[in-house]
């Protein structure tokens, strides 16, 4: 037995006690320095904000956990040292201590995130801290970091470089690519729990086993790769992501509800303590923004997405690349402040063509954030040649969605209304001009 398969929560993948279990019918194993961990009140915090947030206004069983999705990527990350504890590349590259740092910074990745995290981080606002350094405050200081120190032997600073930093060591490379690249511990969770939670297939729709048996060391020892055997794994695994972004996370309606939810964001945060609000739940953090809504515009936004009565924004307009590609470069990518103002011009010039007021928080732009996705590529290993080749130079169905930009694809700009005004404006004539006037005007 290696020295990896020797770590203790390694180990307890062959025993079956001390178990949790969470969807669908996976057992979770918890040694007690691991039980410690969880139950902590910094990641005990992670049981009450959902995974998805908003897509739960449109998937209504889609109301899973940070929690449960957190443990589901730990047990990936002992299945792949598990699987790499067989590959002597592996072994000379990664001492025990640092396989035992990758299984904890895999177990609390997602500790800084807030409730809503990703839509309010999309807006690139100065005052919003990264989700990553926001983890920092949890990590460094409190029970967490106490447990670090006493049970693991860790310095909290190493979990933190571990999560958030650019490791200029070979060792440090190869993990860091095990918690975020091309195949990494994250996106093999949560691809398979959205889609289940979501009631859709597309995220399940790959060979995560035959996927995890592929598992290999990049020609320079310092990246995650696969043989060829796990190739077609690997060609699902990147369609299932782009169907899933495509028909769960930018659906229209999620991101109608999205959009409205930034728009809200952007009106109150002047009002608030940000890092006090991100500190809370997800309803407490709900209630916050309400009370510091008002009677204000923003008021109307929250209530329609967390009052008595679900009341979304309605889609007038959408352009992608291909359909539009003037309207949709001049929108995607741009600072929210001017997307705001773009869109208070045409409440504008909405107003005059529908000779009623229309106010400027009952019109939407949602645009592609300036962050990109990170592009799907990865080198394959063909054993009987000795040879690694890129998986977007072997395969046709990779090639397009590895090299040319995923989100012009699946991420498109959409114009939202209140649902009182979207018939009407849908029935404007020439509204694609409307909307480059209100372009012109906020540049």
């Amino acid at each position: 037995m290696t020295a990896i398969r020797e770590i203790p929560e390694v180990a307890a993948l062959r025993a079956s006690r001390h178990l949790v279990r969470i969807p669908p019918e996976i057992d979770v194993p918890l040694t007690p320095r691991v039980r410690q961990l969880i139950d902590a009140p910094e990641f005990r915090r992670l049981a009450h904000i959902s995974q998805l947030g908003l897509v739960s206004l449109v998937y209504p069983a889609a109301n899973h956990t940070r929690h449960e999705h957190s443990l589901g990527v730990y047990r990936m990350a002992l299945l792949y040292l598990d699987r790499l504890a067989d590959d002597p590349r592996f072994i000379a590259a990664v001492p025990p201590e640092a396989a035992e740092r990758f299984l904890v910074a895999a177990l609390l990745h997602d500790l800084g995130h807030w409730p809503f995290c990703h839509p309010i981080e999309d807006i690139n606002l100065r005052q919003v801290p990264s989700h990553e350094l926001f983890a920092n405050s949890f990590l460094l200081e409190g029970e967490l970091a106490d447990l670090l120190r006493e049970e693991w032997d860790f310095q909290p600073r190493d979990i933190v470089e571990m999560l958030s930093g650019k490791p200029a060591d070979r060792c440090g490379r190869l993990l860091r690519s095990m918690l975020s690249g091309p195949i990494d511990v994250d996106k093999m969770d949560y691809l398979m729990r959205d889609s289940l939670h979501a009631g859709v297939p597309y995220g399940r729709n790959f060979d995560q086993p035959r996927l995890i048996q592929s598992l290999c060391l990049n020609e320079a020892g310092d990246r995650l790769a696969i043989t060829d055997k796990g190739k077609t794994a690997a060609e699902m695994m990147v369609f299932a992501r782009y169907v899933m972004f495509s028909e769960v996370y930018w659906h229209h309606a999620v991101r109608a509800a999205t959009a409205m939810l930034q728009r809200a964001f952007y009106l109150v945060q002047p009002h608030l303590d940000v890092d006090a609000l991100f500190r809370l739940s997800e309803h407490p953090m709900i209630e916050a923004m309400r009370k510091a809504a008002g009677d204000g515009p923003a008021a109307e936004l929250l209530d329609g997405l967390f009052g008595p009565t679900r009341r979304l924004y309605k889609r007038v307009a959408q352009c992608s690349l291909f359909q539009h590609p003037e309207l949709y470069q001049r929108l995607a990518r741009r600072p929210y402040p001017w997307l705001v103002r773009c869109a208070e011009q045409f409440a504008a010039v909405a107003s005059t063509a529908l000779s009623r007021v229309v106010a400027p928080h009952e019109i939407l732009f949602d645009a592609p954030p300036a962050k990109l996705e990170v592009e799907f590529n990865i080198e394959v290993f063909y054993a009987k040649e000795g040879v690694y080749r890129q998986l977007g130079d072997v395969s046709p169905v990779v090639k397009t969605l590895a090299r040319q930009q995923f989100d012009d694809y699946v991420k498109r700009v959409r114009l939202f209304a209140h649902p009182r005004l979207a018939a009407d404006l849908r029935a404007v004539p020439a509204l694609n001009e409307l909307i480059a006037e209100a372009i012109d005007k906020a540049s």
